[in-house]
């Protein structure tokens, strides 16, 4: 299966199984698009009468472009087949290692945000604060579960987690006395509204989380339309600055800025622009996922101008990088050099597997989109995981157990997309939750373009260097 599309001037053929991008020019761009379904005679005639007018396009050069698909398809890079469809359900046999837990230190918030999943940083329950004796028994568990695996990941989330700051640094002390101990290497995230990031904070996070996840919508009237405190007041003049000093401090690395759109707000790339003109350099900005009755929420009708912007944030992100004021952007960052990652395509991101959710009381949830439902409670970190059913549920969930994907070009770079909003739209682990497949299908093709511009300029420039040591070389007499 190919995936053939035009952007920003760049004539791109995907390979979907294979993950190989071919950026053609038009001659090639149509053949390939023919040539599974006509005849070799066929696609020379709509060729030659195609590009009547144009003296280049000749037989002879369509006979060689068809060379280059034969070559292109025997090497497995073009109209490849699927060898793995059949090894997807095997692995509801495989034995789960946890690589990664999310550890709510706060059911508690200071911050009032519209949209918020978990209900003012309480998912829909009471008050708590995560005691060092839970943030313990959670790493003992997490080493005892993780198998081989040596690098061991845990993201302090909430709520907000500065609310519970001593147990942080608490937690974070006895990981460093036993990693070595066990041979693993822990490695923090902390996520936080910013509202409590002092001098102190900085300084901890700097030395030990290798990432910060740091929420900001963008413009100030983005944000403090959403994002307020208890009081009802904006945050933005607050917490941009503590943001701004923390980023410098880790040299521009080592963090997002990470922002939310709404329906307020489609028009998000001045919110991203606005946030890489402060300074920035490493930016995520993820569409809402609510209840459709909420006025902010993301509708049908708002899809062509959302897809519209993820195309003028990479034209803009390609612009900036080729005038040396270049940022990232999480959803751009995808790595052709080596095909879609195969683990990923089957085995999905690891939700209820090798993923979970820790809870103040030790609970363990699948992931934090689940917390607060009795019925995804998978066990806790002081007995493990009892709830083994429904932890093979989700190991299935992956790009081959849900029918929607089978003829979907970006299947394998997202691994089924995300399980938890599948469910909350569908009430299926394996269903799909199809708006956020149509922006992903969008950020896809708008990434792959942004690479292969990345290595045509590369080319380009290699190019032009050695044409100039050519030209600079002394001749023979």
């Amino acid at each position: 299966m190919i995936h053939a599309y035009q952007l920003n001037g760049y004539n791109i053929i995907l390979d979907c199984n294979s993950g190989s991008v071919h950026a053609v020019d038009e001659v090639a761009y149509d053949m390939i698009r023919l040539y599974e379904n006509k005849s070799r005679e066929e696609v020379t005639a709509e060729i030659l009468a195609k590009y009547a007018d144009r003296e280049d396009v000749t037989e002879k050069e369509i006979n060689e472009v068809f060379e280059d698909i034969e070559a292109l398809r025997a090497a497995g890079r073009l109209y490849s087949t699927d060898r793995y469809e059949n090894l997807a359900f095997d692995y509801k046999k495989r034995k789960t290692e946890i690589k990664a837990l999310c550890l709510h230190i706060a059911h508690d918030c200071n911050m009032t945000c519209q949209y918020c999943f978990a209900g003012k940083g309480e998912y829909q329950g009471s008050k708590a604060l995560m005691s060092f004796e839970v943030g313990k028994a959670a790493l003992d568990f997490l080493i005892a579960h993780s198998g081989r695996r040596r690098n061991l990941e845990v993201d302090f989330f909430g709520g907000e987690p500065l609310l519970n700051f001593e147990v942080v640094k608490q937690i974070v002390a006895y990981a460093r006395e036993i990693e070595k101990k066990y041979n693993k290497n822990f490695r923090f995230t902390l996520t936080t509204n910013g509202v409590l990031l002092t001098d102190e904070v900085m300084e901890f996070v700097n030395r030990e989380c290798y990432n910060v996840v740091l929420s900001l919508d963008g413009r100030k009237e983005t944000n403090d339309r959403m994002r307020k405190t208890l009081g009802g007041q904006g945050t933005y003049d607050r917490i941009l600055p503590r943001f701004k000093k923390l980023a410098d401090l880790r040299n521009q690395e080592g963090y997002y800025i990470r922002g939310t759109y709404t329906h307020y707000n489609t028009d998000f790339t001045n919110d991203i622009f606005d946030i890489a003109d402060q300074g920035f350099k490493q930016l995520a900005m993820e569409p809402v996922v609510s209840d459709p009755s909420e006025p902010y929420a993301l509708r049908p009708e708002d899809l062509p101008v959302l897809k519209e912007q993820y195309e003028i944030l990479a034209k803009e992100m390609l612009r900036r990088d080729r005038v040396g004021n270049g940022f990232t952007f999480y959803h751009y960052m995808i790595d052709l050099s080596g095909g879609p990652c195969l683990y990923k395509r089957i085995s999905g991101c690891g939700v209820g597997t090798e993923y979970m959710a820790v809870t103040p009381w030790g609970d363990l949830y699948p992931c934090h989109q689940f917390v607060g439902n009795e019925a995804f409670r998978l066990g806790d970190v002081f007995n493990g995981v009892q709830n083994t059913d429904l932890q093979d549920e989700f190991k299935l969930c992956n790009i081959y157990a849900r029918k929607e994907c089978k003829d979907c070009f970006a299947k394998m770079f997202c691994g089924g997309g995300c399980t938890a909003n599948a469910y909350h739209a569908t009430g299926s682990l394996t269903g799909i939750y199809e708006f956020g497949c149509e922006l992903h299908r969008k950020r896809i093709e708008c990434a792959i373009m942004v690479k292969a511009a990345e290595a045509l300029d590369e080319q380009e420039a290699l190019e032009a260097a050695e044409a100039q040591d050519v030209s600079a070389a002394p001749q023979d007499a």
